[in-house]
């Protein structure tokens, strides 16, 4: 069987991340945050399991070289080795790339994971309540999230003692939002993203500000006051400055001089359809082509794959 249905395609969703990065800026000025998350992780989410995909492909090819390899022999007919250009290279060179993909997001599933155990054991006496406050100096607030009551506010006395009550609200809204929004999902989703191919690093980035923007925009149609709303992100910043950053959803995270020249701004509106003749559109169109492009490729790789592996069992 001939294996030129699988060629450079194989490679493709190695770099097609590449297209996604004009929009890694332009939602989070021209677009609702919310239409920005959710195109920007679904997008990082899509190109992450294509890279993955091809480069377990190479894997396959690259293992049938091996001396002593596990594999059926049929596996090192000279068609497979065929199936991929330079496959000696790429393929073994795709084993301890794909082995550090695997262990990368395996590191950063257990740091969640233990961050958040730490965090719950620090409420353990306040479990039940929706805003738990510590006895601490140290000027902090974020969001924690779980089950079965959705999560708790986690804020300090010394962020708490720094802001006026209405800045007290605007804060306590803005978490809250973070966990009826489940933002925690959208972040780890793009934190695997990123570890699974590094070029999608700044879909990272710009969903970690996306997340907090959002939240922004639901703690100001709350409490029905954007300026309070960014007065509160301002000083909540300025009193925890040095303060340690907490590696969950919190309120003074991201860029705030961004979020807060956004928020003393005009609401941002819900967008449906984008025009290819705009910049934002014409990003949005090339990273769809660029996701298109990625799953047909990873698609039409793995198939090959199979039908040459198959012909070689029966062979």
């Amino acid at each position: 069987m001939k294996a030129d249905g699988m060629g450079v395609f194989v490679f493709l969703p190695l770099v097609l991340p590449l297209t996604a990065w004009p929009i890694a800026r332009l939602p989070e000025h021209r677009l609702h945050p919310r239409t920005a998350t959710w195109l920007l992780t679904w997008t990082a989410a899509l190109l992450a399991v294509c890279s993955t995909l091809c480069l377990a492909l190479l894997m396959v090819v690259g293992t049938a070289q091996l001396p002593g390899n596990p594999l059926p022999d049929g596996w090192s007919d000279p068609e497979v080795r065929e199936a991929v250009p330079y496959d000696e290279v790429a393929g073994r060179a795709a084993i301890p790339a794909l082995l550090s993909v695997l262990v990368s997001c395996l590191a950063a599933g257990w740091r969640h994971y233990r961050v958040r155990k730490q965090a719950t054991r620090a409420v353990a006496g306040l479990a039940g309540r929706s805003v738990a406050v510590l006895p601490d100096e140290v000027p902090y607030a974020y969001a924690l999230p779980g089950r079965p009551d959705g999560g708790q506010v986690v804020v300090s006395t010394g962020m708490l003692s720094g802001l006026t009550p209405g800045e007290r609200r605007a804060l306590f809204a803005h978490e809250r939002a973070h966990l009826s929004c489940r933002h925690h999902r959208f972040l780890l989703a793009v934190q695997f993203a990123a570890r699974a191919n590094p070029f999608l690093r700044p879909l990272r980035t710009a969903v970690g500000f996306t997340t907090e923007r959002w939240a922004d925009e639901e703690a100001a149609v709350r409490t029905v006051d954007r300026r309070t709303v960014a007065l509160a992100v301002g000083r909540a910043a300025l009193i925890s400055r040095g303060a340690p950053v907490a590696s969950l959803a919190h309120f003074a995270a991201g860029p705030v001089p961004r979020r807060v020249a956004a928020l003393l701004g005009p609401a941002p509106v819900a967008r449906n359809w984008l025009s290819v003749f705009t910049t934002l559109g014409l990003a949005m169109w090339t990273a769809t082509a660029g996701m298109t492009v990625s799953a047909l490729s990873s698609a039409n790789s793995a198939v090959t794959l199979f039908f040459i592996l198959h012909a070689a069992l029966d062979s």
